[in-house]
């Protein structure tokens, strides 16, 4: 397996354990190629869930510029949710992870057709 292929099941062990969710393997897979090179930095590949200017962050690149949606409250309570899902005693949240949930919560599969 790839290094690519041991993050991906990684990432899909914590949906299943941490996150209590049944991963779409092939979605899980375009999303962590969507996040390109950052899943192999140890700092990149994570969020903070407790750093403000990260989650701003995870709103405006993530959100909003990839996923197309109009900056609102709206964003700011489904990364809070997503963030009390993966366990905010949880150090490692994984930014696949997160990216996966917060797309699969707004219903925007489609952007990675």
């Amino acid at each position: 397996m790839s290094k690519r292929d041991d993050l991906i099941a990684k990432y899909a062990d914590d949906l299943k354990n941490k996150c209590g969710m049944t991963p779409d393997m092939d979605f899980l897979t375009k999303v962590t190629i969507g996040c390109g090179p950052s899943i192999y930095n140890a700092d990149a590949a994570t969020v903070s869930g407790s750093d403000q200017s990260e989650l701003d962050t995870v709103k405006n690149n993530f959100l909003i510029k990839k996923l197309g949606l109009k900056d609102s409250a709206d964003l700011d309570k489904a990364i809070a949710s997503v963030m009390d899902t993966y366990g905010k005693s949880n150090r490692n949240k994984y930014r696949p992870v997160v990216y996966y949930m917060l797309a699969k919560h707004f219903k925007k599969e489609s952007v990675y057709k």
